[in-house]
Formats: structure tokens, sequence, C-alpha cells
């Protein structure tokens, strides 16, 4: 076994390789090419991971059964899922879906949000919020929320 700094001054090394020197260690760990848009960090991270697992022994073997056990149980339930899916699971028409309802220019929108009533006014042109026009009920919504959310699911339409 290697010492650290050893190990250390291999993953480092690891750096100035390509993408392309890169997927070939991918290619001779695995035995088929790395995944079609895998990217050279990854590539590297893999690589390096493999190194260290080399060189200092990997997972220990009662974690590596763990996981034996645990592949084999989902394995399983998915092979059972799949023979009762014809039966358990009915298929979702396309007309089962809610058509959204449609906005009119002077309707008003309320909703609570934080102990706080904000009414958007629906508009030719838009939406007014605040005594400010926005294009998109997305838009007034993070405005609210401070992050990022469906206008309309906001709205609750």
């Amino acid at each position: 076994m290697r010492s650290t700094p050893d190990i250390h001054a291999e993953v480092a090394a690891l750096n100035d390789l390509s993408r392309d020197n890169l997927a070939e260690r991918w290619r001779k760990v695995y035995g088929y090419p790395p995944p079609k848009g895998a990217r050279r960090d990854f590539l590297l991270r893999t690589a390096a991971w493999h190194l260290q697992a080399k060189r200092l022994g990997g997972l220990p073997s009662d974690t590596r059964r763990l996981l034996r056990v645990a592949v084999t149980n989902v394995e399983k339930q998915l092979v059972f899922k799949e023979s009762q899916t014809a039966v358990l699971e009915p298929k979702i028409a396309a007309q089962d879906a809610q058509p959204r309802k449609q906005l009119s220019p002077g309707m008003r929108l309320v909703r609570e949000w934080n102990g706080r009533s904000h009414i958007v006014d629906v508009l030719e042109e838009g939406f007014a919020f605040e005594g400010r026009l926005h294009k998109s009920l997305t838009a007034i919504a993070q405005q609210i929320t401070g992050t990022h959310w469906s206008g309309p699911r906001f709205f609750g339409l």
C-alpha cells in the first residue's frame, strides 16, 4: 500500500489528463465507454475515486454486502411491480387533466402569503401588482415569495 502523499500526487496528476484520456481510463475500469455527455469533471472525480479505492482498499466488505442486499431487494421490487402494473395502475386519459382557467381583463386574483393578502389585477397588456405592470404571473409570484414559483400554480389557476 502506498503512502498518502503518493496518492495525493497521483490524484493531482489526473488534473493534467485530457477528457479523452479520462474516458479511456473509464473504459479500462468499467469495460464500456462513459455515458454520452459525461463531462470532464465527472470523469476526473470518478478516476480519482477509483485510484483512491484501489490504493486504500475501497469500501469495507460489510458495506459492499449491505449494498448488494439493497440492490437485490430493489431489483425484486421492480420485477414485482412490473408484473403487477397492468392490474394495479389504470391508464390515465388525457381528458382527465383539468383545463386551465382562462384569465380575462378585469379579473382580480387574491393570494394570501405569510399572513398578507396580495392582489393582482388582470389587464389586456399583462398584470398589475403593487402599481407596476408585469408580463407574467410567475414574475409576481417570485417577487412575493423570493423564490421561483409557477405563477398560475401559485395563484391557484
